[in-house]
């Protein structure tokens, strides 16, 4: 879950930095399954081909991890862009995931202007690794009427 203005700053983030890829950190806390997303935190994307792939900052993340050991919140998720790509995780991402309790925030930007933004957390099975997408709400969603949706599903709920 996520503030509207917090995921604007990431959207305003990925549209600035078209064509290259943007990128930065999520941080907040996580209670009852649902990551709350407290604050974004930009980065400069330090990768060889910043147009192709993203490479966060190291030294913003020991700086933010030493910070939040203070104050409380852990870092929940990484934001990245895709320029002229589809708002979901590429062979790329995959290869360079390694946290699977982290949250992965992807936009989609078009010639500038953000077109998707989905959210996608690794799943490391066996011998294989994938993403798989989770919902990405903001506090002013309304809630689903999840029961609903899932009668008739042959799911538990």
């Amino acid at each position: 879950m996520i503030e509207p203005d917090r995921l604007r700053a990431i959207v305003d983030h990925a549209e600035a930095a078209f064509p290259q890829e943007c990128c930065g950190l999520l941080s907040g806390d996580g209670a009852d399954g649902v990551i709350r997303i407290d604050e974004i935190h930009a980065s400069e994307n330090i990768a060889t081909e910043p147009n192709r792939r993203f490479e966060v900052d190291p030294a913003l993340r020991l700086r933010l991890q030493r910070t939040l050991r203070h104050g409380g919140g852990r870092v929940v998720g990484i934001y990245h862009s895709h320029p002229n790509g589809p708002a979901q995780p590429s062979s790329r991402d995959l290869e360079a995931a390694w946290e699977p309790d982290l949250v992965w925030l992807i936009v989609g930007v078009r010639q500038g202007q953000a077109v998707q933004c989905t959210s996608h957390v690794l799943i490391e099975a066996e011998e294989e690794a994938r993403f798989t997408e989770v919902p990405l709400t903001t506090t002013d969603t309304p809630p689903v009427a999840t029961r609903k949706l899932l009668q008739g599903s042959g799911l538990d709920f």
